[in-house]
């Protein structure tokens, strides 16, 4: 769940499964308590709705006062993480990082975007390419293909 803030802003080698979704696990869960202490601490749907006649600024109000702040820091300090380690799924799948960029593009079209997302949803879901590739070593198994050369 950690590695990805061990390997902060590391673009090359590769990564599993593993580290892939429990880090997206460990994001959920920090969201969802942050979200839960939000709505608990007065940022309610029924808030929002109060302040119809400017429903900008109570957005604003809701993201940007108490534990909102700390909602867009932990963002802030997960995107570069986030970014790394789904380049490096994807080098464990023995693609380039680059696809990744044409996902995010390519969703912002409304039929094509969803296609898009399952399609990439399906690539973190299946296994890396067993042995080494142009990216690194197994990460499953570093020493396999070295122990009988």
């Amino acid at each position: 769940m950690f590695m990805p803030f061990r390997r902060y802003a590391e673009f090359s080698g590769r990564s599993r499964r593993m580290e892939f979704w429990s880090f997206g696990l460990f994001n959920l869960i920090v969201y969802a308590i942050i979200g839960g202490i939000m709505l608990g601490t007065g940022a309610s749907f029924a808030t929002l709705s109060q302040n119809s006649a400017d429903p900008v600024a109570a957005i604003t109000g809701v993201f940007f006062s108490g534990f909102g702040v700390l909602f867009g820091l932990y963002w802030l300090a997960t995107i570069i993480p986030t970014i790394a380690v789904t380049v490096r799924r994807l080098h464990d799948r023995d693609m380039s990082g680059w696809w990744y960029l044409g996902v995010i593009v390519l969703s912002f079209i409304p039929l094509v975007g969803f296609l898009v997302s399952i399609a990439f949803l399906v690539i973190m879901f299946l296994p890396g390419t067993p042995g080494p590739n142009r990216f690194g070593a197994d990460p499953k198994d570093p020493l396999g293909a070295q122990v009988f050369a």
